[in-house]
């Protein structure tokens, strides 16, 4: 797979080419993956995707593998124990964010995968080169704007594109990525 064409951020480190090959732009389903990437999407704001990635099996055994009922459990000193763990993006504000989301999880009227992909556009131009991949989308906006209708934090247009096109909401692979699925 060395000679394959990747999108151009695949390539600088082998965590990199392992998510894009094996999970970037497929399609996620559950509330589980899907909360866990809209949590990890907002503990990596601000910072490089690698570091959440080398980071990625910490935060699971740290947060419970993400389930949203167990996390929305955590109290003070489950926020401290965080707080403390070198393995994790030790930020208050994101931690917080992280378990107030949970709870949001568990209150929704609907399955939290049902609703992210609810926001999943009817029909996507694929990007020809890294720079015609945009930030948002008027999808991702009005995922955001959903999301914080319902006391999601942390979920910013942004934040939701770049869950959108690593949970496969949209297929970002540019053109001659060999991971592109083909026009239909």
């Amino acid at each position: 797979m060395r000679d394959r064409v990747r999108c151009a951020w695949a390539g600088s480190a082998p965590e990199y080419v392992a998510y894009h090959d094996d999970e970037w732009g497929r399609p996620l389903h559950g509330v589980v993956p899907l909360f866990e990437r809209l949590s990890l999407e907002a503990f990596q704001s601000g910072l490089s995707w690698l570091v959440i990635l080398r980071k990625r099996a910490a935060f699971r055994a740290a947060f419970a593998g993400f389930d949203p009922a167990a996390v929305a459990a955590f109290g003070p000193d489950d926020v401290a124990r965080l707080l403390g763990d070198a393995g994790i993006v030790r930020n208050r504000a994101k931690i917080e964010a992280t378990r107030h989301n949970a709870g949001r999880v568990i209150e929704l009227d609907r399955p939290l995968d049902e609703l992210l992909w609810s926001f999943a556009p009817a029909a996507h131009v694929r990007p020809a080169t890294l720079a015609d991949v945009p930030a948002t989308s008027p999808e991702s906006v009005a995922m955001a704007k959903e999301l914080k209708r319902r006391g999601f934090r942390f979920v910013g247009p942004t934040t939701c594109y770049a869950l959108m096109q690593a949970a496969g909401l949209v297929d970002d692979h540019v053109a001659d990525c060999w991971r592109a699925t083909p026009a239909v």
